[in-house]
């Protein structure tokens, strides 16, 4: 048999990652809600950015416009705020908390404003 070589700074169990991501269960989430926007006609495009201390979703009207909503995730706070974030295009934050459904529920809401015109 081989030899096996780690990944480059892999870090010992426990450590803290090198960046911050979302689980599969939170990206479903954000990509069901991203499809029907996007079914709706309201949303083209997205963008994903992982950084060492936060992960965003952003989404966008057009592609070379700011993205109308952000969708952050920062674990740093997750003991006060509450870790995810929902800002608008402006970047004033318009919900925070501890779990993402509730934090999505204003684009929820603008969603069925949306299909029931």
């Amino acid at each position: 048999m081989g030899t096996v070589t780690p990944f480059p700074n892999q870090r010992g169990a426990g450590a803290k990652p090198n960046q911050v991501g979302f689980e599969r269960t939170e990206l479903n989430r954000i990509l069901d809600l991203y499809g029907r926007m996007v079914a709706a006609g309201h949303w083209r495009d997205y963008a994903m950015n992982f950084e060492k201390d936060f992960a965003s979703f952003s989404a966008f009207r057009r592609t070379a416009e700011r993205p109308e909503y952000r969708i952050e995730k920062r674990p740093s706070l997750r003991n006060r705020q509450g870790m995810w974030a929902l800002l608008n295009e402006a970047g004033m934050v318009l919900k925070r908390g501890h779990e993402l459904a509730p934090v999505l529920a204003p684009v929820e809401r603008r969603l069925l404003k949306i299909v029931s015109e």
